[in-house]
């Protein structure tokens, strides 16, 4: 009897399965705790691709801190302890520092991404051009490109309130692509800007092929074979990120050639590889680039989308924001980096902002390089490892109603600021975000602002009462708050001349 191609393929796969599925442990100790999951699959079906992490919480109470699972041949450690994720990302980092292999990502062409590597040469060089870029002494170099477009914003907000929401994600988009490409993006329908939010939101789709990631077998199917869809998703995703690497870089390339490029990233690294200083091959350019943009904006967006709903939905931590400002900077002029030192409470609300809804609340899985024994419980080689950010944050041994927005969690007796800046979001060890003290200035400068110049309620209903706004967030990767429209009005008209005047003065 004759075998067809198609299932003489799928009895290869299925012995390949069964074969991953019973081969002989490599240690007598056991995982970790988690659910007892099914024959083949695991655990597929019990986790949830929207919002897992509120799963992995909930099982923190049946299962303990560290929990166990399996999704096909893939092992998968939970981690809800902020001591376990230093003792294995920090302190154990020359074990967990891998990302896990994943095809349907590299499929989309997002192997380019400085996060999404593989632990090896070109990760290493991405993190030192990340380094010396976006090192905390080089943060003032970018301080005039976020005050101009917070203060964009701010003029934004002034002359259209009810699209808060497209502000603040412009504000997001403009601080990364002109620090970036030295490009000012436009004030509505920017192209460059939409090519490369397709190509961010289009990455949510990747946990949906799960096989894809534990079985590298099925890219090799062709297009025809029954299920394999996956080829065509792939295919568009990776045509949106490549324009979202080429696009930009290109743009900055034709500038140097017409000698009117605006300085930025992309343009001093070339001009410097043409003057013999250095030399980094245009692709780390692009991925370098392309990373900063894909990574940046969304969290940004997100922390800045969230603070926008906790003013309208806090207004005691609005009034005392507000009046802090008003005794520090003074009501004749806007905030500016000089003061952050002098204002410990909107420092706080930026903390509490990025503990209260993390922008990513799981980070990117670390993958261990070797088999590793850690509190008695075996974490075979290969195995994902996440760190459940909204676990941590949300632990009630360490913080008092954790559901509860207070930025005085973060406030001393005293009046100062009482906590780390070390934002978990931001992530642990040789993996954490090297841009973080830009995302996090951006965001500082923007809450500043907007609370030196605005008033932001809920909207009204028809009788004029307050309409009560639930906190409702979308996202698989990086979380958003539902759009919403906010009454925003600025405090006064001096107010309203010192966001007139800034703007005009900034423009270049």
């Amino acid at each position: 009897m004759a075998f067809s191609l198609p299932w003489l393929t799928l009895a290869v796969i299925v012995s390949y399965i069964l074969f991953s599925r019973w081969k002989k442990p490599r240690s007598n100790l056991p995982y970790p705790p988690g659910p007892k999951g099914k024959l083949f699959v695991g655990n597929i079906g019990q986790i949830p691709l929207s919002q897992p992490w509120l799963t992995y919480t909930n099982w923190r109470k049946v299962y303990g801190d560290i929990i166990h699972l399996r999704m096909y041949q893939q092992h998968i450690v939970i981690l809800n302890n902020l001591q376990d994720v230093i003792e294995l990302f920090e302190k154990r980092s020359n074990n967990y520092s891998d990302r896990p292999a994943a095809p349907m990502v590299d499929l989309m062409g997002w192997d380019f991404n400085t996060g999404q590597k593989r632990y090896g040469d070109d990760w290493r060089v991405h993190r030192k051009v990340f380094k010396q870029a976006f090192r905390p002494d080089a943060m003032p170099k970018y301080r005039p490109v976020q005050t101009r477009k917070v203060y964009d914003m701010l003029q934004s907000l002034m002359d259209e309130p009810d699209d808060c929401r497209a502000h603040y994600k412009r504000l997001a988009a403009a601080v990364v692509m002109s620090s970036m490409y030295g490009y000012d993006i436009s004030p509505a329908n920017d192209h460059f800007v939409a090519i490369a939010e397709a190509a961010v939101a289009k990455v949510d789709y990747a946990p949906r092929f799960i096989p894809i990631n534990d079985f590298p077998v099925f890219r090799y199917l062709p297009s025809w074979f029954p299920g394999v869809d996956f080829k065509k998703v792939a295919q568009e995703v990776k045509h949106m990120t490549d324009e979202m690497k080429n696009v930009p870089f290109s743009f900055v390339k034709q500038k140097l050639d017409e000698g009117t490029a605006t300085p930025c990233f992309v343009s001093e690294a070339l001009e410097e590889n043409q003057r013999g200083e250095t030399f980094i091959s245009e692709k780390y350019i692009k991925e370098i680039a392309g990373t900063a943009y894909s990574a940046g904006a969304d969290t940004t967006s997100s922390a800045l989308g969230t603070f926008f709903y906790v003013l309208a939905t806090h207004p005691r931590v609005q009034a005392r924001a507000q009046e802090e400002i008003d005794r520090v900077v003074g009501t004749s002029r806007l905030p500016s980096y000089e003061d952050r030192p002098f204002l410990p409470y909107i420092e706080a609300i930026l903390y509490e902002i990025m503990r209260w809804r993390p922008p990513l609340p799981m980070v990117v899985p670390h993958t261990a390089f070797n088999d590793d024994i850690f509190k008695g419980y075996f974490i075979p080689k290969g195995t994902a490892v996440w760190a459940n950010i909204w676990a941590i944050n949300h632990d009630e041994s360490v913080y008092t109603q954790p559901e509860l927005f207070n930025p005085d969690r973060f406030i001393d007796k005293n009046g100062e600021l009482n906590g780390s800046d070390a934002i978990l979001a931001f992530g642990f060890g040789r993996r954490n975000c090297l841009g973080r003290h830009l995302a996090s200035a951006t965001i500082w400068l923007a809450i500043a602002a907007v609370l030196a110049t605005f008033n932001i309620a809920p909207p009204k209903d028809e009788a004029g009462n307050d309409i009560h706004m639930e906190s409702e967030y979308t996202g698989r990767l990086t979380i958003h708050p539902v759009p919403r429209k906010y009454s925003i009005t600025p405090r006064s008209a001096e107010a309203e001349r010192l966001i007139q005047d800034a703007h005009a003065a900034m423009k270049p």
